[in-house]
């Protein structure tokens, strides 16, 4: 009785590793990270990129920010957006922390040291250089 009571307990524990390797293996449902990344590059194919420039103008711009990975999307309208390559440090923006420029003057350009801050305990987060902005823009 005991035998056949370990015979059991085996093929259940056999059955039941072979159906998580089963899911596993048959759930390739992309996470945030990379649904976020299909998106952005769906929206990127259908704009041209323009040569990279070392600075945008932010005044007067109602432009809406966006961390993916280590680029930083600064969108103008649907039909033009800056994309800023970073070394690292700013993904805390797409959980929802504030990034803080110190800008000198109305632009924000290749170099420049911006911070993350979480909004709720205020303190700082990470913090990474921009990159130089590629435009894309529709047409």
């Amino acid at each position: 009785m005991a035998k056949m009571l370990i015979s059991f307990a085996l093929a259940a524990a056999v059955g039941a590793a072979g159906m998580t390797a089963a899911c596993a293996a048959g759930d390739k449902r992309p996470g945030p990270y990379e649904r976020q990344q299909i998106r952005l590059q769906k929206e990127l194919a259908r704009l041209t990129p323009q040569q990279p420039v070392d600075c945008i103008d932010t005044r007067f711009r109602n432009v809406s920010l966006e961390a993916i990975g280590t680029k930083l999307i600064y969108r103008e309208s649907r039909d033009r957006m800056y994309v800023s390559e970073t070394a690292g440090g700013c993904e805390n923006v797409a959980r929802g922390d504030a990034l803080v420029t110190r800008q000198f003057g109305p632009r924000l350009c290749r170099g420049d040291i911006a911070t993350t801050v979480d909004r709720a305990a205020r303190f700082q987060t990470g913090s990474c250089a921009i990159g130089p902005f590629t435009p894309y823009t529709a047409g």
